[in-house]
Order: structure tokens, then C-alpha cells, then sequence
């Protein structure tokens, strides 16, 4: 007969391994979307006539990105290592797209992305890393990827993602992204869905990308990491 644990003692388990995935807020922490106001962001759009607003608005505490035209809301604070947590969805009854985290952003974008490193929440490939405009990225070989010579973004490479995690669409998901010196870990709902190595390590600003679907965000919270 096998041996088993009593329920209590499971459920505790449980909740240890919840936290050490999702920890809670600490004192460090900062809401970088306030729920209320586009305070502490800016934008660039390949319409320079478009203005933010027009593009990104808030309602009832959400973030909401109408995904055109093409580029990105960007914070006016620029961060090197960190826990950042993004809570998103696609719109309820839209047809899901594409979008992005950017992270490390460097440089004047060219077109609608600057050099940066992207965590995807492109509709089915949320947890691909990619690195733009001469941004470094190692991972898996196995999962290593690399396009040449695209339309917009030239030559660029990525990491797959180990599996998929994400939700239905419109249904809410969750990102936990750790990047520290070279490295960069994602988790998809607690789930950890890739790693890589050999990034570029510098400060920079966190962006959130407009990319062709109606996108929401209610949280995007970072909290500082230091040795």
C-alpha cells in the first residue's frame, strides 16, 4: 500500500511553492502602471502625427492598447535587474494578436523597435525571448532560433519557449520575468516556460508594444534586484 500525506500537509506544500513563484509585493516594489494615468510613460509610434492617448488609454484600472499604429509605450525610468510582473489578456470577443514586454531598451528606435530584448505575448507564443537591433541572446541550441533579413527588423535571434502556458484569450494571464546580470528567466501563470543567457547588461527602459490587436494590461509591477 502506498503511503500518504495527509491534505493539510499537501495544501501546505502547495502554498510554499506558490510563493516562492509568485512573490508577494515588497517594499521595493513599484507599480509602474498606476491604474489611473499614463504617469511616468511615453511613446513612440511609426505615425508621428498619432498621439499616446489615441493609442493607449485607461479605463476602469486596465491598460488598454488599441494595437495600432505600430510601436511601443515606454517608461521615462530606465532599470538594469529586476522581477517585473505583467498581468495581460486580449480584448474579451477580439481576435487576438500580437505584442510585447520589451526590456533593457537601448537607442532610438528604428522603425517601430528600438535594440532591445522581448519577452512575446504574441497570441500562442508567449514565453519566446527575442533580442532586436543587435541585442544579444543565448539559450537552448535546441531551441535557439534565428531570422535573417526581415522586412522591418533585418536580422534578429531569439529563444523558443520550453511549452506553452498561456490561457484562453481574453481570459487573464500572468508574466514573471527575472532578469539579473546576463540572465533572463520567464514564467507564464507559474510555469516555467524559458531561460537564457549572454544578454547585454545595461539599464534601460521597460516597453510595452502596440502591434496589431487590442490588448489590456492591469499590472505591471517591478521590484529592484540587488546582490
Amino acid at each position: 500500500m502506498k503511503p500518504y500525506l495527509p491534505l493539510s500537509v499537501i495544501a501546505l506544500c502547495l502554498l510554499f511553492t506558490a510563493q516562492a513563484v509568485e512573490p508577494e509585493p515588497s517594499d521595493k516594489s513599484v507599480d509602474l502602471f498606476d491604474g489611473k494615468s499614463l504617469s511616468g510613460w511615453a511613446s513612440v509610434l511609426v505615425d508621428d502625427t498619432v498621439k499616446m492617448e489615441d493609442v493607449w488609454s485607461v479605463k476602469d484600472g486596465v491598460l488598454v492598447c488599441k494595437g495600432e499604429p505600430l510601436g511601443y509605450l515606454y517608461t521615462k525610468d530606465a532599470f538594469q535587474d529586476f522581477h517585473l510582473v505583467v498581468e495581460w489578456r486580449w480584448a474579451p470577443g477580439g481576435k487576438p494578436g500580437n505584442s510585447g514586454v520589451l526590456m533593457r531598451i537601448a537607442g532610438e528606435a528604428i522603425g517601430f523597435m528600438p535594440k532591445c530584448v522581448e519577452a512575446q505575448l504574441q497570441s500562442g507564443s508567449a514565453g519566446d525571448i527575442w533580442a532586436f537591433r543587435g541585442a544579444h541572446v543565448e539559450g537552448d541550441a535546441d531551441r535557439a532560433r534565428q531570422i535573417k533579413d526581415h522586412k522591418d527588423l533585418g536580422d534578429f535571434q531569439g529563444v523558443g519557449k520550453i511549452e506553452a502556458a498561456e490561457k484562453e484569450p481574453g481570459e487573464w494571464n500572468r508574466y514573471d520575468i527575472k532578469m539579473k546580470g546576463g540572465g533572463l528567466e520567464l514564467r507564464v501563470n507559474g510555469k516555467l516556460v524559458n531561460q537564457a543567457t549572454g544578454l547585454d547588461e545595461l539599464a534601460g527602459p521597460i516597453g510595452l508594444q502596440s502591434e496589431g490587436g487590442e490588448v489590456h494590461f492591469r499590472t505591471v509591477r517591478l521590484t529592484p534586484l540587488s546582490d
